[in-house]
């Protein structure tokens, strides 16, 4: 057996899925996995004027993670703002937060009862700071979030870019008080402030704004996956459950496995999983739409049928680029062969990302070469369809030929290298790997197998490193074959550090259990080319010379010819061997 071929069991991840489900749901369970968070929260609670920025992602329900959050530090007592004298010679009236409650005879200004709040949308100034509100005998003071509550978050967009806001926020912070108006003392700052926003607006922040920096000094990095190497299936599982609940909606056991694949799946890694709250959320309150619709009765319950549907329905209503996309590829539209086998030209593995879905389409890539200075030049970049990753994989594709072959002497060939019938920018690295294969072929004038179809990114010392997208791209060519009918000898060629990414679907996994579809993990540029050739790729001698019968063989053959040595090759043994005769 080939040692490359990637048995079914590798596929997939394999989960411990618990017997029950758990039936006490809090909201620390939606905590999980937030340890920075939870550590810098508790820090900010234990000290003075220092306030908390918590980086979140896209994914995150910011409602019920902030009550979650919350439920974390130690409850507060109440507070209040009074009027006192002042102990200056003047005895103007001050205002001062305590936590006794005061006297009947002694009015209170405001009441600081509230856990917390979360500011977002459009916020006004009275929002953060309060106002005076005129009654008919006199006016009094209505308290805003910062006089209300011991904890305020605030969504950064939304106070960010509005000038007087922002400007309003770091001037409060920096004096410790704040005025409603000029005949009322400043009222002193009595909570904490949490900004919420991106890690990448933090950065921004923080080099750009020097009060930021001084008043948001703690930083709470919101993790959006799991490591199932330190946690387990069964603290997910209540993540999921709590998660559920609080859209009420209730899991049977059956539903877990998809589940828990579907979150693998998003976070692209075996051993990981999602704390995408929003994704997840999705899924099972459209499962559980379906499942109401489909059975008919008013149950919140969801299994793994209501699950699969939910994903299917997903799938149906993004994919339409991807079926007008396969409808191409079965008219002969673009062509693309996926059997024979055919010098210079080779199936590459390319993926079409959109916002919210994401296929794979195989790419036919093409290579020609003739007598020249060196150069391999790619057609991508010379007719600005090519970004600029692609072009600098392509200078490593020829840092790795003149490794091996132009050691000593320039090169005396052209190359030109092209994704055909590509009418759109293509970048990334990851169709390195198949252009250097496309270009030994070419120079080899041997075919490669076009049952194959490869992906894979090159360093200049022929290592096959990972590459983004490796399931969209084993399906997306799975798909095609399977549409003209799968023979046992298609498959596909992927980096072995890409192994615990997979998470294929199960109509791939069931076709390579029966051996009908392959997928090979390499590690070297040297098993690809012998894959897809099938030939030996070849080992140099002390004087950088390959065998004859191997690959590299042929290419230094032909490479010989087009320098114009190829009458000399024997003379050139000969000199050597006399030469050393000679030192004899």
């Amino acid at each position: 057996m080939n040692s490359t071929l990637l048995p079914s069991a590798k596929l997939a991840p394999q989960f411990t899925v618990p017997k029950e489900i758990p039936t006490s749901f809090y909201p620390s369970h939606l905590l999980l996995g937030q340890d920075r968070v939870l550590d810098s929260f508790n820090l900010m609670t234990k000290l003075l004027g220092q306030h908390l920025f918590l980086a979140d992602f896209p994914g995150v329900d910011r409602v019920n993670f902030i009550e979650a959050l919350c439920t974390q530090a130690d409850t507060p007592s109440d507070q209040y703002l009074v009027a006192v004298k002042s102990n200056e010679e003047d005895k103007a009236i001050e205002f001062k937060w305590q936590a006794q409650l005061p006297p009947e005879n002694v009015g209170i200004v405001a009441r600081q009862n509230n856990l917390s709040c979360y500011l977002h949308g459009s916020i006004k100034r009275h929002d953060l700071i309060g106002r005076m509100q005129k009654t008919e005998k006199n006016s009094q003071y209505k308290a805003g979030a910062l006089a209300s509550n011991h904890f305020v978050f605030i969504c950064l967009h939304s106070i960010w870019k509005r000038e007087g806001l922002w400007e309003l926020l770091m001037q409060v912070l920096s004096d410790g008080q704040y005025r409603i108006n000029q005949d009322l003392a400043p009222i002193p700052v009595n909570c904490k402030i949490i900004l919420v926003g991106s890690g990448l607006s933090y950065s921004q922040l923080k080099v750009e704004d020097r009060l930021f920096s001084q008043h948001f000094p703690l930083l709470a990095e919101m993790s959006h996956e799991l490591d199932l190497t330190k946690h387990s299936e069964a603290q997910y599982v209540q993540w999921l459950a709590t998660l559920a609940n609080s859209h009420n909606v209730t899991l049977e056991v059956s539903s877990i496995l998809p589940l828990l694949w579907f979150s693998s799946r998003l976070v692209e890694h075996q051993q990981r999983l999602s704390l995408s709250m929003h994704d997840m959320r999705l899924v099972m309150t459209q499962a559980c739409a379906l499942n109401t619709r489909s059975a008919n009765n008013s149950s919140n319950s969801i299994n793994s049928n209501a699950v699969a549907k939910a994903l299917s329905q997903f799938k149906f209503r993004h994919n339409s680029s991807e079926v007008y996309s396969a409808q191409n590829f079965d008219d002969n539209f673009i062509n693309l062969p996926t059997e024979g086998a055919m010098v210079g030209q080779i199936n590459g593995l390319t993926v079409i990302d959109t916002s919210d879905y994401a296929y794979g389409e195989p790419a036919r890539i093409t290579t020609s070469v003739h007598y020249g200075d060196g150069e391999v030049a790619d057609i991508e970049r010379k007719s600005e369809l090519g970004g600029n990753i692609h072009t600098k994989g392509m200078m490593i594709l020829s840092a790795c030929l003149y490794r091996i072959f132009g050691r000593d002497a320039p090169l005396h060939l052209n190359a030109n290298i092209v994704f055909e019938q590509s009418y759109q920018e293509i970048d990334g690295d990851s169709a390195s790997l198949a252009e250097y294969c496309c270009l030994m072929s070419a120079i080899a004038e041997q075919p490669i197998l076009q049952s194959l179809a490869v992906t894979g990114a090159l360093d200049q010392f022929g290592n096959v490193q990972a590459i983004g997208g490796v399931n969209e791209k084993i399906e997306g060519f799975f798909n095609l074959c399977q549409r003209r009918g799968l023979t046992g000898q298609q498959g596909v060629i992927i980096p072995k550090a890409n192994v615990l990414q997979l998470n294929l679907a199960p109509e791939v996994i069931t076709a390579v259990s029966d051996g009908k579809f392959h997928i090979h993990a390499i590690e070297h540029m040297d098993q690809a080319v012998e894959l897809l050739m099938e030939l030996p790729a070849g080992d140099a001698n002390e004087d950088n010379d390959f065998p004859e019968q191997t690959l590299y063989g042929m290419v230094q053959q032909r490479l010989d010819r087009l320098a114009g040595e190829d009458d000399e090759v024997e003379l050139g043994f000969l000199a050597k061997l006399l030469a050393k005769l000679r030192i004899i």
